[in-house]
């Protein structure tokens, strides 16, 4: 898709409440998000088009479940009888053997394969169907903000242009140019290997070494495809090249396939390329006065579990909330500050945990005795779950306040209910966007619900059965699928309720 086809020009869209500058599968989400909430939005895209790129394929659990709640993936029929009912798939860790990602029978499958490439083009779908500006053939090339808004200097095919936002969404990458013009300072640690990566032709496929393996020089990981190209990487401890950016060549990636192998691994027909190393950064904040930054614009890894792509997908969907939110009037303090406090620790336990899988894939004898350990390690039943959820971010919690019942903070399952005299998944209730009390006793329905009163326009109220026994009564249920209050007894009732709103979303002053 052109510059074109795209509905504007970066010249006739001059004032914008956001600007997304970044168009991969988290700008191009964050944009579908806002624009269902009815904001408009404009994405800056240099890419003409999707580019189909052999890199992230991976949704684990808790992304998928999340954007199953958003309506981007189908939701599980959530039978009674699947309650308690866990799945189960194979995955690795450090290349290792054994690990098994499991999660509620409910939620579906704990991994669903899904590529980058047509991610970006669900988004960019939605998003322009609900009224998004997509400006592909873009750039941005400078950035300033103010206490009123953030200008964007733009270059296109007609030339360079300006754009003015209320808030900008920086969402273009581990180079990011919004990162960077605005100031935001971050946490690094110094790469200490290279990897390279190709789309090829394998001249032998059968003979090349399938999958992860471990040699005296690091590792190759090779998926054979003798019906067409067949992904292939390595990843070499000799040491960080000197100018990562130097593009790669077929040359140069037969010659370390081979020399890690041990062996000719004849290829051609390069269809992809690229070289990425061990490199890790995070900024220190996820925002910057009316600039917000998500996925890799923010925290950058070791591309090992395919975590990348989904911690930027739930850093799209918890800031397209809270920022929707902040636009349509609500003004509370933490709408657009708790984005840090809730997504940075999730990006730094995934820069802690691939750098201790790097550590275990480091090669020679003096690793293997760890290696080995580690994969029986792997096969004890409580280990895998514990890898498993962290991978798979199902052990997240988020911050609550002392005080709170202990539910609050975590993410609901998706339960069957009874609404309306029918049966439905807890995971159905948030396709709308909008926040849901859940109201599931009729003695304190009544008084939760005037106490939510002041809050009608941005929160639905669902008076809600259950076939089972529930440990709560009432549930604040955010449009991310986690719960920002539970009445478990201890939550004080309607006064516990109206703290959690006031925190959540402040309270409007009423029109003169």
């Amino acid at each position: 898709m052109t510059s074109s086809s795209s509905e504007g020009t970066a010249r006739a869209a001059r004032r914008v409440p956001v600007a997304v500058v970044g168009g991969g599968p988290v700008g191009m989400l964050v944009a579908a998000e806002l624009v269902r909430y009815g904001i408009p939005v404009t994405v800056v895209e240099q890419n003409p088009a999707t580019l189909d790129v052999p890199k992230a394929g991976t949704l684990h659990a808790r992304t998928a479940q999340t954007l199953s709640r958003r309506g981007y993936l189908p939701v599980t029929e959530p039978a009674p009888h699947l309650l308690g009912v866990e799945r189960a798939q194979p995955f690795h860790f450090a290349g290792l053997p054994g690990l098994t990602i499991t999660g509620p029978a409910v939620e579906g499958e704990p991994i669903v394969g899904r590529s980058q490439g047509d991610l970006e083009r669900l988004f960019e779908r939605v998003a322009r169907e609900h009224g998004a500006t997509v400006l592909r053939g873009h750039r941005v090339v400078a950035l300033e903000q103010d206490e009123e808004e953030v200008t964007l200097t733009l270059e296109g095919p007609d030339g360079p242009s300006h754009l003015r936002a209320d808030h900008v969404v920086g969402a273009d990458g581990a180079r990011s140019l919004v990162r960077e013009q605005t100031g935001f300072t971050y946490e690094e640690h110094l790469p200490r290997t290279q990897a390279v990566l190709g789309l090829v032709d394998l001249d032998e496929p059968h003979a090349a070494p399938p999958g992860w393996t471990v040699t005296e020089h690091g590792w190759t990981v090779i998926g054979p495809n003798p019906f067409g190209p067949s992904r292939v990487a390595a990843f070499d401890f000799a040491g960080p090249r000197p100018d990562r950016r130097t593009p790669l060549t077929l040359t140069e990636l037969k010659a370390t396939v081979s020399r890690i192998a041990g062996r000719d691994i004849p290829m051609r027909n390069a269809r992809f390329l690229d070289r990425f190393s061990d490199y890790s950064r995070l900024t220190h904040t996820y925002r910057n006065g009316r600039v917000l930054l998500a996925g890799d614009a923010a925290h950058v890894h070791f591309p090992v579990g395919g975590q990348g792509l989904n911690l930027g997908i739930q850093d799209a969907v918890n800031l397209a909330w809270r920022l929707a939110h902040r636009l349509q009037g609500w003004p509370g303090a933490g709408l657009l500050d708790d984005y840090t406090a809730e997504r940075r620790p999730a990006a730094a336990r995934t820069i802690d945990n691939t750098r201790a899988q790097l550590a275990l894939m480091t090669p020679g004898a003096a690793h293997d005795p760890l290696r080995a350990l580690f994969t029986d390690l792997l096969r004890n039943p409580a280990v895998s779950r514990q890898i498993g959820d962290m991978i798979s971010d199902q052990d997240v919690r988020l911050p609550s306040t002392p005080g709170q019942s202990p539910w609050t903070g975590t993410f609901l399952p998706n339960l069957p209910l009874l609404v309306d005299g029918g049966r439905t998944g807890a995971a159905n209730l948030t396709r709308s966007g909008r926040i849901q009390l859940l109201l599931l006793d009729s003695a304190t329905a009544a008084e939760l619900e005037k106490a939510a009163a002041p809050w009608q326009t941005a929160v639905d109220v669902v008076h809600a059965g259950a076939e089972m026994s529930l440990p709560f009564t009432a549930l604040l249920l955010r449009p991310d699928g986690y719960l920002a209050w539970a009445d478990d007894g201890t939550a004080a009732g309607s006064p516990g309720l109206e703290a959690a709103l006031d925190s959540l979303l402040g309270r409007r002053v009423p029109a003169p």
